[in-house]
């Protein structure tokens, strides 16, 4: 066996932190009330002098179970609660989490994690690799309808069997309490960042059978192993949690509560930013952002994601590859990254975007494709010329500017730059390709269902990354993704994908990912708008905090000047 040991690193000092600004108030040594709801610092595992802290990420989450959230905002919570064997620290360093070791064999084909001893639930109750076992058989087992369940298992040994319902299938096993095995049916060069992902942390199997469905919905029942634990959820108001007293390296947190205030009106929302209510608020008011720019609590960086537009490819016209191409093709990019979206989106050139990595260390993907096709995909300085191109296809589809084309129902959620991106693409389908567009606005909590169901034309889409890996984004257009939300199907790029990865050559992983980028492309299935940064604002005052490139916030260590 080939070793590949994590030693325990200390928890970020703030000087190692990536820090951020923003905050709310400390709980004096006189104060025995929990800013929520009105539990003492003990009863939430509080401490003198601990933070009290009010963030605003979104609304009301579809669903904070880590087996089936696949949106950023109910992620967000996910990783304050939760903690997988690995973790990606705020150096975007991979490190310990409940395993404080783990071990390869030569043949790539065996993970050997050692969890740390004595690990707990928030409940108090032990934690075990038996539990693991419980939560990825869970997240295999198709009564559960994970949308992550074969990008992050597809690789182990038995999980077609258990995708199947033989859940027992899938190579995963306990040979004691402290040591999680598993099994993979291929080589997976990236398996370690799987484990990071948030879909991958444990469930407690007794609170999940005794209250089915409904486990996350109280906190009593949303039990955890992360940092926090949940002590109050107000559906439409907020979700409250607290130190974990019970995690393993509780001495460390510094907050006593952390307060998700659920907002859908950005408005409302920077009302209460500006009166101190709230720290923190992703996504100010779109119309307020020029006024921003510059000012110390305004933050942009960038993450790991690109914002597209969805086909529904199974549903005419949508069917007919050069109608996508035309559709795509005439949309400005530029003009929507730094007019529409105010340059706090970069222009999209292909589908994977900037930052994510390629074979050669210091290298990354998209300066490769640019390489290896001696261009990008779209060029958005070449606008024109892309529309007459698009005209052309739209004819060569039997639509001749525009003539007998249905007119085109266009659904998303009104927040940020959506609807305003969805009447720019109103007007430019009318313009210039004499399209008609019926724009649909639906509310977040009934949006992504709707979407992931199919059950609509075409729609507003995006994904951030979970792991530093192109296929993150790639296999997003498997058939058997069940986030592929545009329901296209290729079989010869589900090969070409399989073929990436699960081979042990690194090279070729790439080599491959690279053609089955410009397929996707060549095909579009979907059509990429542009990269992603976050925006947010945050008290100066608040240190300790984090903002990773995958769209996470961390602010279990968070401290108030």
């Amino acid at each position: 066996m080939k070793k590949i040991s994590l030693l325990l690193a200390a928890v970020m000092a703030s000087s190692m932190i990536l820090s951020a600004c923003g905050g709310n108030k400390s709980t004096g040594s006189n104060d025995t009330t929990a800013a929520a709801n009105g539990e003492t610092t003990a009863q939430t595992g509080g401490a003198a002098g601990a933070l009290d802290l009010a963030v605003r990420i979104g609304p009301d989450p579809e669903t904070i179970d880590p087996a089936l959230n696949s949106a950023v905002d109910g992620g967000n919570m996910i990783v304050q609660a939760f903690e997988t064997l690995l973790i990606v620290d705020s150096e975007s360093k991979i490190v310990p989490g409940q395993a404080e070791s783990f071990k390869v064999s030569e043949d790539g084909l065996t993970y050997t994690f050692k969890l740390r001893k004595d690990l707990k639930w928030s409940d108090g109750t032990p934690l075990t690799a038996e539990d693991f076992v419980y939560s990825w058989k869970r997240l295999a087992d198709p009564n559960t309808a994970a949308p992550y369940s074969a990008d992050m298992l597809g690789y182990i040994k038995g999980f077609e069997e258990a995708s199947k319902g033989d859940t027992d299938a899938l190579a995963v096993s306990a040979p004691d309490e402290t040591t999680f095995v598993v099994e993979l049916s291929a080589p997976c060069v990236y398996f370690e960042k799987l484990v990071t992902h948030a879909s991958m942390v444990p469930v407690e199997k007794a609170t999940i059978e005794a209250n089915g469905d409904q486990w996350t919905l109280k906190p009593e029942t949303y039990v955890s192993n992360g940092p926090l634990k949940m002590i109050e959820w107000v559906p439409g108001s907020h979700i409250t949690f607290a130190k974990n007293e019970n995690y393993w390296n509780a001495d460390k947190v510094t907050l006593n509560t952390l307060k998700f205030v659920l907002m859908e009106d950005t408005n409302a929302a920077y009302s209460a930013y500006q009166t101190g209510e709230i720290s923190m608020v992703k996504e100010p008011p779109t119309e307020e952002v020029p006024n921003l720019k510059g000012k110390e609590d305004f933050h942009i960086e960038p993450i790991m994601g690109t914002y597209y537009l969805d086909f529904q490819n199974q549903k005419e016209p949508f069917n007919n590859v050069d109608v996508r191409r035309a559709l795509s093709l005439v949309i400005d990019r530029n003009y929507v990254a730094n007019t529409v979206m105010q340059g706090t989106y970069s222009p999209a050139t292909n589908f994977v975007g900037p930052g994510i990595s390629d074979a050669e260390a210091g290298k990354f993907f998209e300066d490769i494709t640019r390489e290896k096709n001696g261009k990008d995909f779209f060029d958005p300085d070449e606008y024109e010329a892309n529309v007459e191109k698009a005209k052309e296809l739209l004819a060569k589809a039997g639509y001749p500017n525009g003539e007998g084309f249905p007119t085109i129902e266009y659904m998303t959620n009104d927040a940020g730059y959506h609807k305003p991106l969805a009447e720019y693409l109103q007007s430019c389908w009318k313009e210039t390709l004499g399209i008609n567009t019926d724009i649909k606005v639906v509310e977040w909590a009934t949006f992504t269902p709707t979407r992931r169901a199919g059950d609509y034309q075409m729609a507003r889409d995006g994904w951030v990354y979970d792991y530093d890996d192109p296929s993150n984004m790639l296999n997003l257009m498997l058939t058997s993704s069940g986030n592929n939300n545009a329901k296209y199907s290729n079989p010869e790029l589900d090969k070409l994908l399989d073929e990436a990865n699960t081979t042990a050559d690194v090279a070729e992983h790439y080599e491959k990912l690279h053609e089955a980028e410009n397929m996707i492309l060549e095909d579009a299935a979907i059509a990429p708008i542009a990269y992603y940064n976050d925006f947010w604002l945050q008290d100066t005052k608040l240190k300790g905090t984090w903002h990773s490139p995958y769209g996470y916030w961390f602010f279990q260590y968070a401290t108030m000047e």
